[in-house]
């Protein structure tokens, strides 16, 4: 029993020394690794990562690039944030919508801490940047963002013989964009990317883009669904705060939305049922169920039309929008073709029953009337042109009230006047031929349509 004892302990005796042994074999060699890495000691020897380069001195110069990946979506009704982009116009028709990006951002920056002999370049893992000074730059109006970590962080440290430092992100970023909507869909939106920093001012840091324009790669072979990126450009701007003035870099790009879609999904079968709604004008007025079908049909289309286009956007877009204005064009002149129908339908019934003949008295009446011999019909005919007379430079008609009898007073010479003036008024739009009306319509209902459309592809295209 004694000697089991004595065996096992002097088995774990044995073990704690082979794991001293071990230790410090391992210890003495990251000495030597960490003592070989040019620059890294200096992280241990007197190096404060919470002060920046030049501290009490010059400002640092940071100077930046982006590289665009990619822009996944870019939304118009995403509308519960209130917008406040800096810079842009506002106006009645504008609203807060986003833009998702997915960018690789370097920085660079000389420490003047970090410098070694040689001229090589280090890439240093990127758990080293926990013991670095890094600049404490933040994307404006940035709704969401994060940074990749599959299957490690994306980020990037390099180190430089002369103490220049290059530190690389990936990042997607959903960053707010106000977008005027009012010539939606033939619209041209500018949105911005900035990079600011949050706590140092410009007493302490400067920011730069590395080599102007150029400091951006990728976004001029970007493919979005509905637009087509037309020019951007870089700026370099400063943001005045309550606590001091920081530095802004600002990218900044034109988007040109893609009208094709909107012209196949919307613009074509809105035409189209314009053009149904013309049809009939060539059916006779006696066929009221074929006419009122198509009217009627034609109504309600574009009603659906008009409401499915509406759908892709937020309810809370109210304003108008140019393609709002074409729809409510198009249903103008569908909806005036069914009431031209109703008109000259209501015409033509009631000149038809001023024609029809009535019974009793008033047919033995128009027999006496038939029974007129030649005499009494040029007899009349003489006294009538004898009553048509100038008095005063006035003409005086059997047809019309002698308005200008001396002895009538003058508030009935007034009311007189305006009873002819309003028979005459009348008389113009009474219309004599009911199937003139659908004549008239098959030529002007279209050329008015070709006129408005001119001036609105005019308009939104080229104002």
């Amino acid at each position: 029993m004694f000697c089991r004892y004595f065996c096992f302990f002097s088995l774990c005796l044995f073990l704690q020394t082979q794991r001293k042994c071990s230790l410090g074999r391992a210890s003495s060699l990251g000495g030597s690794d960490a003592a070989s890495l040019p620059g890294f000691e200096n992280l241990t020897m007197g190096y404060n990562k919470y002060l920046r380069p030049y501290f009490g001195g010059e400002p640092v110069q940071i100077a930046m690039s982006l590289d665009i990946a990619s822009i996944s979506s870019i939304s118009e009704s995403d509308m519960f944030m209130p917008c406040r982009c800096s810079g842009c116009a506002s106006s009645g028709s504008s609203s807060c919508q986003d833009y998702t990006a997915t960018i690789y951002l370097r920085q660079r920056w000389t420490d003047p801490r970090l410098v070694f002999h040689g001229n090589k370049s280090f890439t240093l893992d990127a758990r080293l940047v926990e013991l670095l000074w890094v600049p404490d730059t933040y994307i404006v109006e940035s709704k969401r963002s994060f940074l990749h970590d599959v299957t490690v962080g994306n980020r990037l440290i390099r180190l430089f013989s002369n103490g220049t430092i290059l530190y690389a992100l990936r990042i997607t970023t959903t960053v707010a964009c106000n977008m005027d909507l009012s010539k939606y869909p033939m619209d041209t939106q500018t949105c911005r990317l900035q990079l600011e920093s949050w706590g140092y001012d410009e007493n302490d840091v400067i920011f730069t883009w590395l080599r102007g324009n150029d400091s951006v790669h990728g976004i001029e072979k970007l493919r979005l669904s509905q637009y087509t990126v037309e020019r951007y450009y870089t700026l370099i701007s400063k943001s005045q705060q309550e606590t001091g003035s920081y530095p802004r870099l600002i990218l900044q790009f034109e988007l040109r939305r893609n009208v094709l879609y909107f012209i196949l999904e919307t613009y074509v079968p809105s035409t189209l049922l314009v053009m149904l709604s013309w049809v009939s004008f060539w059916i006779t007025l006696d066929s009221v169920p074929a006419r009122t079908c198509i009217g009627v049909t034609t109504v309600l289309s574009m009603t659906t039309l008009m409401i499915g286009s509406r759908s892709s956007l937020s309810k809370t877009n109210c304003f108008i929008k140019a393609i709002d204005v074409y729809l409510g064009i198009c249903f103008t002149f569908i909806f005036g073709a069914l009431v031209e129908y109703a008109v000259a339908h209501y015409s033509s019934s009631q000149k038809h029953t001023a024609k029809t003949p009535q019974q009793g008295p008033a047919n033995e009446l128009t027999k006496e009337m038939e029974e007129i011999n030649i005499t009494s019909i040029l007899s009349s005919s003489i006294t009538s042109y004898k009553k048509q007379i100038s008095f005063t430079g006035i003409e005086i008609s059997s047809d019309n009230i002698n308005c200008s009898d001396l002895t009538m007073k003058t508030h009935e010479k007034i009311k007189c006047f305006l009873r002819n003036k309003m028979s005459r008024i009348i008389g113009y739009f009474t219309i004599q031929n009911p199937s003139n009306v659908d004549h008239y319509s098959k030529l002007l209902f279209p050329l008015f349509f070709m006129l408005v459309n001119v001036f609105y592809w005019a308009y939104y295209l080229y104002f």
